[in-house]
């Protein structure tokens, strides 16, 4: 069983890069993954899983191994995992995953699906948000358009919890999703305050995507122009926006009471 305790090993230093760099973490085409239960959704979720970190005082060596048994193990002290975990509750145990392609032509839909779409959201919180919606309304993909940051950040990863792993997920420009949505007739509703009717007015039973942007500027003009209907959810106060994560779950189970959830 290799063991690792300096904070100045090489491969930790790696490591810490994979955690602050999404240069690195594209080189690699790897992330670090935090706590059991998230490892475990991850191996669910088809991830692989290269190498296992484990703090044998919180996770023995046998825990580690039944969460991963075909990822290789290392020992680390307590030094060495303070150094690397994010957070104070993940259990001992991180691991070195392998990401995944998140092309549009990877994704696999229903004869009937039912789609999330995120322009350009920039909030590691606001972005876990959405995933964590999607997961509980078990949606058929989510799409980041015109992403700011790198899915696999540690921030996103943490603020899932996990739902990064149980989401089809793909990313693409606002050219390159709007044609994949009419390639497959799927009719797009965008969220927007201009030319929009009530969101509650309208079918979602069909394919359907829903498209909301940032809470600062809202979607795309190029959105706004292609979109099936733009949609509104009424606002009864002084404010004229909501939370975009907000605004994403009232529309998305609007569309599965329609569709018998």
């Amino acid at each position: 069983m290799k063991q690792i305790s300096s904070v100045q090993n090489p491969f930790i230093k790696s490591l810490v890069l994979l955690q602050e760099k999404a240069k690195n973490r594209k080189q690699t085409g790897t992330f670090i993954i935090e706590g059991k239960r998230e490892i475990e959704i991850a191996i669910k979720g088809g991830y692989q899983m290269e190498t296992i970190l484990f703090y044998p005082e919180i996770c023995t060596e046998l825990e580690a191994k039944k969460t991963a048994p075909s990822a290789d193990f290392i020992e680390i002290n307590k030094d060495v995992f303070q150094k690397l975990a994010y957070r104070d509750t993940t259990e001992g145990i991180l691991a070195i995953a392998q990401s995944k392609s998140m092309l549009l032509s990877d994704l696999k839909l229903s004869e009937n699906p039912l789609i999330l779409i995120a322009e350009a959201p920039e909030k590691p919180g606001n972005i876990g948000a959405l995933l964590r919606t999607a997961d509980a309304a078990n949606l058929d993909a989510v799409i980041i358009a015109n992403p700011k940051s790198d899915l696999y950040n540690p921030n996103i990863v943490r603020s899932s919890v996990g739902c990064l792993f149980t989401n089809q997920i793909a990313t693409g420009t606002t050219a390159e999703i709007i044609a994949f949505l009419q390639e497959k007739k799927i009719d797009f509703y965008c969220a927007t305050l201009q030319n929009s009717t009530g969101y509650h007015t309208q079918d979602y039973t069909t394919p359907t995507a829903l498209v909301v942007g940032t809470e600062a500027t809202g979607l795309t003009q190029e959105w706004r122009d292609a979109a099936t209907q733009n949609i509104i959810i009424p606002m009864q106060g002084e404010i004229d926006s909501m939370n975009v994560s907000v605004a994403a779950a009232i529309l998305i189970f609007e569309a599965k009471r329609q569709r018998g959830f």
